[in-house]
C-alpha cells in the first residue's frame, strides 16, 4: 500500500499511472481489457488506452487476439536482472547450489532492501518441501521465517518494534508468533543457540534455520543464510544443520568480502 504522505512533490503522474496499469495487468493472469484496466486503476479509458499502447510498444504488456492485455516478456527480463543484482557475484549462486546439492535442503540468502527484509537468492534442495513464495524479491513474513529473524535480530529493540508495527505480524500458521513479546523471547533463544530457528511458523510441517553471514554497520550490507527442511528432520538434526550452515556462511562471507 502506498503512503500518500510520502508522495514526492515532483511525482511524474504518467509514470505512476503506467506502473499502476502494469500492476493491475500483472494481477490478472487471464488478461484485462482496456476498460477493465481503466476501472481498476481509476483512470479514463482514453488515458488508459495511451498508457497501454506505450507499455505494449515497450514490451511490458502484450495484446492478445481477444483484445485483453497480459504481462509482456520485458517484465521477465527485468526480473532476471533483479535476481542477478540481488544475488551478487556468480560464486554466491554456485555456493548456494552446491550446499543445496550436498545437503538436499533448500538454501536462501536474504538482506535488507530499502529497509525491508527480502530474499535475495535461492537454491532448491531435493529433500526440502517446495516453498513457492521464497523466491528472490519475496519481502513478507520476516517475523515467521528464520531468515527474517536472523536479520531482524541485528536491529535494536526500538528498530524491531517499528519494523513489526509497520509490516505487521501476519499469522501464516497457528504456530506463527504474533506478539512483539513472544518474538523478542524467540530471538533471544536464537541468539543463545547460535542460530535462529522456526518450526512450522511460516508453513505447516516445514522448519527453517538461519545464521548471519555478514554483519555490517550499514543495514543494507547485512546478509543472512537460511535453509529449509521438514520440521521432523530439524527436531533431530539441529546441531548438524547449524554446523553445515556456518560452514556455508563462512564461504559466502569470503566471497562477499573479496567482491567489496
Amino acid at each position: 500500500m502506498r503512503d500518500p504522505l510520502a508522495e514526492p512533490s515532483d511525482l511524474i503522474r504518467s509514470v505512476s499511472r503506467a506502473l499502476r496499469v502494469l500492476e493491475s495487468v500483472g494481477r490478472a493472469p487471464k488478461g484485462l481489457t482496456v476498460k477493465q484496466i481503466a476501472r481498476r486503476c481509476e483512470l479514463t479509458v482514453a488515458t488508459t488506452y495511451h498508457l497501454v499502447r506505450t507499455l505494449a510498444y515497450e514490451g511490458y504488456v502484450i495484446r492478445r487476439e481477444d483484445g485483453t492485455y497480459i504481462v509482456g516478456l520485458e517484465v521477465a527480463d527485468r526480473y532476471r536482472e533483479l535476481v542477478t543484482a540481488f544475488r551478487g557475484p556468480p560464486a554466491v549462486g554456485e555456493t548456494l547450489r552446491r550446499a543445496a546439492a550436498d545437503t538436499g535442503w533448500s538454501h536462501y540468502l536474504g538482506r535488507f532492501v530499502g529497509g525491508q527484509v527480502a530474499v535475495t537468492a535461492a537454491a532448491e534442495g531435493v529433500r526440502s518441501p517446495h516453498l513457492e513464495e521464497l523466491v528472490p524479491g519475496f519481502d513478507e513474513g520476516a517475523h515467521a521465517t528464520a531468515l527474517g529473524k536472523s536479520l531482524l535480530a541485528t536491529l535494536t529493540p526500538d528498530q524491531r518494534f517499528r519494523y513489526l508495527r509497520e509490516y505487521g505480524m501476519r499469522p501464516f500458521t497457528t504456530a506463527t508468533l504474533t506478539t512483539v513479546e513472544a518474538f523478542e523471547a524467540d530471538l533471544a533463544a536464537g541468539e543463545r543457540r547460535g542460530m535462529q530457528l522456526e518450526l512450522g511458523q511460516f508453513r505447516q510441517g516445514v522448519a527453517c534455520a538461519a545464521v548471519l553471514v555478514a554483519p555490517d554497520k550499514d543495514i543494507e550490507r547485512r546478509v543472512a543464510l537460511a535453509c529449509a527442511l521438514p520440521a521432523s528432520e530439524m527436531m533431530t538434526s539441529a546441531r548438524v544443520v547449524r554446523a553445515k550452515l556456518l560452514t556455508v556462511a563462512r564461504s559466502l562471507a569470503d566471497i562477499i568480502t573479496a567482491d567489496t
